[in-house]
């Protein structure tokens, strides 16, 4: 960003007003490339050009050059004016809902002579007003339970009844009503009898094809015989998927997320007459305020695909559930305790194993990572790095300093290998000595205790850092260890690798080394600055909480791992300390204390 546009937005942010509303950055070419709303206009904006961010914020900010506001009477209104400019300029640093992500459903339409279909059609199923069910992730056996339910119950197959019978008559599989005067109330016991297989009850389902099995048996019709057998275990399989359940037979859904720097990962389970369904999670940039993103993708997944909504939607805390339930005019709650607090977590569980799971694959997807590592040996003149130990140190001015040092092995992550290190010889922030006294430390217990001894180091950071580790490497007379930095751009990307010889190796950043040394050195910065916010909170808090009757170990760490400073503690309403469990009068005994 040159001094010019710099100058621009500064003039423009110090005229942005503290009211609710909704802005839209733009790029050089004019396009909004990002929509957000917020509750005090003037801080948020302020916020994206002033401090650090993640990489993703980071990169958006770089691209802009200019932004718009527009003032609303109330963060509602801005809420809703953010997703109608989402969907109409679909800006790219904003997530998007996809349009293949419906789901299928099956509907028992309500007519005189009812059907059972599948139907990705929710306009449909609202207009047809039958008994629903689902939603079923998976399309397959959606399409399978029909075909089932169709074979046993003698539901109207055709869409204009005919004026003469059809095979289905003749097989048994349709009351006739082309032929036959047939009434509402024939198809009663049968609209009974789907309606308990569907909501959970499958006795009664498999009876009936256990009593045709074996009537086709005793007419030695053992390919149909083999055909209802079929029938029956696939019915049994489809029932034993949907393990858990709550006994009020309720209608809800369940969402849950994880996020790390760059990536979030939301997913939600459809509970249906009390019983649980799973899908997939979905995962995005993450861009801005997790809170604004989580809650915009909610009101995405019912107004944009149209899913059906149900009774409750349960979630974790979101500051924004009240908008959330009013615009979509449905009990959203935050469970505390319970069944629905366990159905919370095990959602945002899957969600956390899913991400973890992407990030692993991203590294298989190189290939082989024994090939960039091939290429970097090449590069810089050094043997094989089978084994590497990375640094990186963390701190605020000088305070809470600590370093975190992540071990790869031929290009995969060892996190049993990782340490931690607290910074105790060096005072202020001094990223030279603060290196030299963590590689000293390591590398002296790797030669006392005959530790298994890495291919390369790769400390994070220009020639100053290669310098500072090369003096202790010499100092413990180590030589056949090899050592390179790596530098990050203004953008705070991997950018070069600098050598002992201080020469600087710009990476290609379409290449797998270079995909798979940006990982490295993520990995190892996240690893480091998760260790100093830990110490940091800790050390902020241990005063302020000590001596608080009701606060023990258990519920300090509880505290120090979902509030980042005591300012938010402070702030955070009562909603979200019972959502962590904590008592309503200790909540409010720790609120009067700070």
């Amino acid at each position: 960003m040159d001094n010019n546009i710099k100058d621009h937005i500064k003039a423009k942010l110090s005229l942005v007003p503290l009211e609710p509303g909704c802005y839209q950055m733009y790029n050089k070419d004019g396009v909004i490339i990002y929509v957000g709303k917020a509750k005090l206009l003037k801080n948020r904006l302020s916020s994206y050009f002033t401090g650090s961010h993640d990489a993703k914020t980071t990169q958006m900010v770089s691209e802009v050059v200019n932004f718009e506001y527009i003032i609303t009477r109330s963060e509602t209104e801005a809420f809703l004016l953010e997703c109608n400019y989402i969907k109409k300029y679909r800006p790219h640093y904003n997530i998007m809902m996809m349009d293949d992500k419906t789901y299928p459903y099956i509907l028992l339409t309500k007519e005189l002579h009812p059907k059972v279909i599948m139907t990705r059609d929710t306009k449909k199923v609202r207009k047809n007003n039958g008994k629903l069910f689902g939603p079923y992730p998976n399309a397959k056996a959606c399409k399978d339970t029909v075909e089932i339910i169709n074979k046993v119950y003698p539901f109207r197959k055709c869409n204009i009844i005919p004026k003469k019978k059809c095979l289905y008559y003749d097989l048994g599989q349709c009351l006739g009503p082309c032929i036959n005067d047939i009434k509402a109330d024939d198809y009663l016991p049968y609209v009974e009898s789907i309606t308990k297989f569907l909501n959970g009850s499958n006795t009664e389902l498999v009876d009936i094809l256990e009593k045709k099995m074996n009537e086709a048996s005793e007419r030695l019709e053992f390919e149909k015989a083999m055909e209802y057998r079929d029938i029956i275990n696939s019915t049994k399989a489809l029932m034993e998927k949907q393990t858990m359940t709550i006994n009020d037979n309720g209608n809800r859904d369940i969402f849950g997320y994880y996020h790390n720097q760059d990536k979030v990962c939301i997913q939600v389970l459809h509970m249906r007459s009390g019983r649980i369904i799973e899908r997939n999670g979905e995962v995005f940039d993450l861009v801005g305020d997790i809170d604004e993103l989580i809650s915009s993708y909610i009101y995405s997944f019912y107004d944009d695909l149209g899913n059906i909504l149900p009774k409750e939607i349960l979630i974790p805390y979101l500051e924004n559930k009240d908008i959330l339930s009013e615009l979509l005019d449905v009990k959203i709650n935050i469970p505390v305790r319970g069944i629905k607090k366990k159905l919370v977590d095990i959602v945002c569980k899957n969600a956390e194993t899913n991400l973890e799971n992407i990030d692993k694959l991203r590294l298989l997807k190189l290939e082989k990572t024994k090939e960039p590592l091939n290429e970097l040996s090449k590069m810089v003149n050094i043997k094989y790095p089978k084994v590497i130990e990375l640094f990186d140190n963390s701190n605020i001015q000088g305070t809470s300093a600590v370093a975190g040092m992540v071990v790869y092995v031929d290009g995969i992550k060892s996190p049993k290998d990782y340490r931690k290190f607290n910074i105790k010889t060096v005072i202020g922030a001094d990223d030279f000595h603060s290196m030299q006294e963590v590689l000293r430390r390591r590398y002296s217990r790797v030669l006392k205790e005959n530790l298994r001894k890495p291919s390369l180091i790769i400390v994070d950071g220009g020639l100053p850092q290669v310098n500072a580790a090369k003096i202790i490497l010499d100092e413990l007379e180590i030589k056949d260890i090899d050592l390179i930095g790596l530098e990050k751009d203004d953008n705070h990307r991997t950018r070069a690798i600098v050598t002992i010889d201080k020469k600087e190796i710009i990476l290609d950043k379409h290449s797998n080394l270079f995909l798979l040394l940006e990982s490295m050195q993520d990995e190892v910065h996240r690893y480091a600055i998760t260790f100093f916010k830990e110490k940091h909170t800790k050390n902020t808090f241990d005063s302020s909480l000590d001596h608080i009757e009701g606060i023990g170990k258990k519920r300090k760490m509880l505290l120090l791992k979902n509030f980042s400073s005591l300012e938010e503690m402070k702030k955070a309403p009562m909603e979200k300390y019972q959502a962590l469990g904590i008592p309503l009068k200790l909540a409010q005994k720790i609120k009067e204390t700070l």
